[in-house]
């Protein structure tokens, strides 16, 4: 079985859980942030429906500079309705899903940089990027975006299991 066979079960699972998460995003919210120091719910939203397109980057290039040419880093724009939102994330998670689907299992194995101004960040084998910095990276602003909704008495949807708001669902 390719690499690939084995890693997609689980993208289409991480992706339909955050899905249902970022169904709950109200757009009356989306200039909300918890302190002066996070990001407000609409621009972590916005990146949380981005990540998935990371994995178009991990199989399409070798290397990806944040930063090219020492510009400044420009975040995408941020979304203003969830409908938006909504689009946004399943086009990067279609896409993502087909360079995941066609990856070989050679190219799993080769490395990928990641650099910032033309200087390296890191230099690691796809796979471990796919699991790192796409998958993990997803989940960990997940369930930031989990706490937003809890904090604006919002219901938090099951992900690994029930939570207080929703017994079902996974």
């Amino acid at each position: 079985m390719p690499m690939s066979d084995a890693f997609l079960p689980e993208f289409d699972h991480e992706m339909a859980n955050t899905r249902r998460v970022l169904e709950r995003v109200p757009e009356d919210k989306l200039s909300w942030r918890p302190h002066p120091k996070s990001s407000t719910m609409g621009a972590l939203a916005t990146h949380v429906a981005t990540l998935p397109g990371w994995t178009v980057e991990t199989f399409g290039r070798d290397e990806l500079d944040i930063v090219p040419d020492g510009k400044e880093f420009v975040p995408p724009k941020e979304v203003e309705s969830r409908q938006e939102l909504l689009s946004r994330f399943d086009e990067a998670v279609a896409k993502g899903r087909a360079a995941l689907a066609s990856a070989s299992d050679a190219s799993m194995f080769q490395n990928w940089t990641l650099l910032k101004g033309g200087q390296k960040i890191l230099t690691m084998p796809r796979v471990a990027v796919l699991r790192g910095f796409v998958l993990s990276h997803i989940v960990h602003h997940r369930a930031q975006l989990g706490m937003y909704l809890r904090l604006n008495d919002i219901p938090v949807p099951a992900i690994y299991g029930p939570t207080a708001d929703d017994s079902g669902g996974f």
